[in-house]
C-alpha cells in the first residue's frame, strides 16, 4: 500500500479523478446517497489515500480548524468494498490522527461520522457529542477527541469493521 498526504494543489489530475471516483462508488451508488459531493472544502483540505497499484482503495480529507468546525475534522472516510475487514481503516485514521497532531499542530479533532462506526472511533478515543442526526438520510453523530495520544496502537484496537 503506498500513502500519501497532500494538499489539494499538490494533488495530480490522475490522482484527483481516482479520489473523486471512488467517493463517488462508495457515497453515491454504493450507499445510495445523493448528495453534492463537490462542497468548496476539498480545496483547503488535505487528501490522506491509499493507492494499491495505482488505484486508490481508501482514503480521508483532513479538514484544518475553521473549516467545518472550531477544530480539526476528519471527512470523507472510506474504504472500497473490495479491501474493507483487513485493517485499512485503522491505519488511514491513525495515520490521519497523527498527521493533525504532528504536522498540522492541533489537538483536537471533530467527526461527523456515520453512526454504526461509533465503537471503531470509540476504540480511538473519541466521545460522542450529540445524539443521532440524519445527515442526507443517513444516520450521523457528532464525535470529538481531545489531547490525542500520537502514540495510538492500532493493534489494540480489536474492532476491525470497515469504514465505508
Amino acid at each position: 500500500m503506498d500513502w500519501k498526504i497532500k494538499k489539494f494543489d499538490e494533488l495530480t489530475v490522475k490522482e484527483l479523478y481516482e479520489i473523486l471516483k471512488v467517493r463517488a462508488e462508495v457515497f453515491v451508488v454504493e450507499q445510495e446517497c445523493v448528495y453534492q459531493d463537490l462542497d468548496s472544502k476539498d480545496e483547503n483540505a488535505y487528501h490522506l489515500f491509499g493507492e494499491d497499484q495505482g488505484e486508490v482503495v481508501g482514503y480521508l480529507r483532513i479538514l484544518p480548524r475553521g473549516i467545518a468546525y472550531e477544530e480539526a475534522a476528519i471527512g470523507r472516510v472510506l474504504t472500497k468494498q473490495t479491501y474493507r475487514k483487513k485493517g485499512l481503516s485503522l491505519e488511514m485514521v491513525k495515520r490521519a490522527i497523527d498527521y493533525i497532531l504532528d504536522d498540522i499542530g492541533e489537538d483536537a479533532i471533530r467527526i461527523s461520522a456515520q453512526a454504526y462506526l461509533l465503537k471503531f472511533y470509540e476504540g480511538f478515543g473519541f466521545e460522542k457529542t450529540s445524539e443521532v442526526y440524519l445527515e442526507d438520510g443517513i444516520e450521523h453523530i457528532e464525535i470529538y477527541i481531545t489531547g490525542c495520544p500520537s502514540n495510538i496502537n492500532i493493534n489494540l484496537i480489536t474492532n476491525k469493521q470497515g469504514v465505508r
